[in-house]
């Protein structure tokens, strides 16, 4: 994984405390910046009960293939596959929402100063904002918790603006900044996805549309 992955790991200092030491106490920024890496978490929290939950159901289809192969039942083989197939891609989906998350939160905890809020926010409410979306119909209610997080970064950004003139925003690179953000948790999400679930050892299974409930 190389570096990047790194990037992806925690020095095991909790994230509240490092933001307490980086921010100072007298910064108007503080309290907004810990309340939204709060409620960031919260979601997390929320993505990981339903990464959960796609892995119990995807456990238990993977053995409804490999029992229809085995009894050289391929047409109940191929709808089981088609069936895993898509749970799959829900679990990457979610799987990269939980990734970019926990990079908006290591973005947000760089933020020293209002200079440093004025360009880490932008992208990171792009981010948020992606991720909301994705997880729309997967999880409705994250909706809600992501408008909400979302107006904190709004609040945090508008403050930063108005009271600090030593940075400005770049929409180009702020805009490429999220898409490379969104780029690199898709692919660390294929990688683990690959680490985690198994592949049918067995040759194509040709694929019927069936749909899937999570």
């Amino acid at each position: 994984m190389g570096d990047f992955a790194k990037n992806w790991r925690s020095d095991g200092k909790p994230v509240l405390s490092r933001v307490k030491d980086r921010v100072s106490p007298n910064d108007p920024l503080k309290p907004k910046i810990i309340e939204a890496e709060r409620l960031i978490k919260v979601q997390m929290s929320h993505i990981d009960q339903a990464l959960a939950r796609i892995a119990n159901r995807d456990a238990a289809i993977f053995q409804k293939v490999v029992s229809s192969l085995q009894k050289k039942d391929i047409q109940h083989a191929a709808l089981y596959a088609n069936e895993l197939s898509e749970v799959r891609k829900l679990g990457k989906l979610v799987t990269q929402a939980k990734l970019a998350l926990e990079q908006v939160v290591l973005r947000l905890d760089t933020i020293q100063d209002l200079g440093d809020a004025v360009t880490v926010i932008s992208p990171v409410m792009s981010v948020v904002r992606s991720v909301g979306s994705d997880l729309n119909n997967i999880m409705p209610n994250a909706q809600g918790e992501i408008g909400e997080i979302n107006n904190i970064l709004s609040d945090i950004l508008v403050n930063a603006g108005n009271i600090s003139d030593e940075r400005q925003i770049n929409t180009n690179t702020s805009s490429e900044e999220a898409d490379r953000i969104l780029d690199e948790a898709s692919s660390l999400a294929e990688e683990r996805m690959r680490e985690l679930f198994p592949e049918i050892a067995n040759k194509p299974i040709p694929k019927q549309r069936e749909p899937v409930d999570i």
